[in-house]
């Protein structure tokens, strides 16, 4: 949650493009013309009320629209970016009065703009939101049956989004039982270890030539979840906790995939077979650990450890699909081989 006390993280730039600057973004990456623009109050990011000029060509579209242009860190992260776009959308197909996404002429959902603040070259993050007309409550008086109605929002929000998460549990077990029960004849039994998660393993630093620390593995803990299983489900499964307290969630599950098939390169079948996988067993851990709170609410804080994250990256791989993810993995894992320079 921001603070909102007006500090901001060195890390973190906030755009300043001027009004000539935006309206050449809105031209050169959604090919809109702008008749009108000026600047939305924003704390660390930059926006602005965006009015289209049309033409005969340009008939289709929003008449308004909003420009964000995402600050420095935020823009490091497009894959979040673009989970939050899509749960827009998935809130305003549920009625919800949230903004829509204008697509860029290649049909992306977000782009990556770059401009040079005299020092250094800065990327941003842009997108095209249609405009949502109204006042900020904070500028009229507040009724008890305006309350009530926000409280209400707030309740139909959430459980809105508590049954997109079912909908998408409900899925994954669907392809579970469609596309990996089918095919379990198919993948090459073993002993899991299936639990290696990011608090089972530990490690102990040592210092490089370069006098840089270098982490190496030094134990291994907990056995109790050791079964007959696939060695496809044991690199599934490594994937899914070494996500859960990365920056980049996505890009792990190549590393780690190269890693394992260092030692047992996977078969085709089993390779089709991971995204779902992972996928599996972030439901598995999710769906359990919720449970698992019914249960002992006392200890819900070690419990819903996977869940801070997991539901996030859960999501973020359904949005992106199958293809998208696959292709990130294997071209990672692909660096590794030998000749492959990375």
């Amino acid at each position: 949650m921001s603070s909102g006390d007006g500090q901001q993280s060195q890390a973190l730039t906030k755009p300043a493009f001027s009004e000539v600057q935006a309206s050449a973004i809105v031209d050169s990456v959604f090919g809109l013309k702008v008749s009108k623009i000026q600047p939305l109050p924003s704390y660390d990011d930059q926006n602005f009320h965006v009015c289209i000029s049309r033409t005969k060509d340009t008939t289709d579209g929003p008449n308004e629209c909003v420009l964000k242009i995402n600050n420095t860190e935020s823009s490091k992260t497009p894959d979040l970016i673009e989970v939050q776009s899509h749960i827009m959308m998935f809130l305003r197909a549920a009625g919800f009065p949230t903004a829509s996404v204008y697509r860029t002429k290649g049909d992306h959902i977000t782009s990556l703009t770059s401009i040079d603040s005299g020092s250094e070259i800065k990327s941003y993050l842009v997108r095209l939101l249609t405009y949502l007309p109204g006042r900020p409550i904070a500028e009229i008086p507040i009724s008890s049956q305006l309350l009530y109605e926000i409280g209400r929002l707030a309740a139909k929000l959430d459980k809105t989004l508590e049954n997109r998460k079912r909908e998408i549990v409900e899925q994954v077990i669907q392809l579970f039982k469609d596309e990996v029960m089918t095919k379990l004849s198919h993948f090459r039994e073993c002993i899991n270890h299936g639990d290696l998660n990011d608090h089972n393993i530990l490690i102990e630093s040592s210092k490089s030539a370069c006098g840089d620390a270098v982490y190496q593995v030094s134990g291994i803990l907990d056995f109790d979840d050791m079964s007959y299983g696939y060695y496809v489900f044991e690199v599934a499964i490594t994937i899914m906790y070494m996500m859960i307290e990365s920056k980049t969630p996505i890009q792990v599950g190549g590393h780690v995939l190269a890693g394992f098939e260092s030692v047992i390169p996977l078969t085709p079948v089993e390779r089709g077979a991971l995204f779902l996988l992972v996928c599996s067993r972030f439901c598995q851990s999710l769906v359990l650990a919720a449970y698992s709170c019914h249960l002992y609410p006392e200890n819900e804080e070690y419990l819903m450890i996977t869940a801070k994250t997991g539901w996030r990256h859960l999501q973020q791989m359904f949005d992106m699909g199958q293809k998208a993810v696959e292709e990130i993995w294997f071209e990672t894992a692909k660096s590794y081989e030998p000749g492959i320079s990375m």
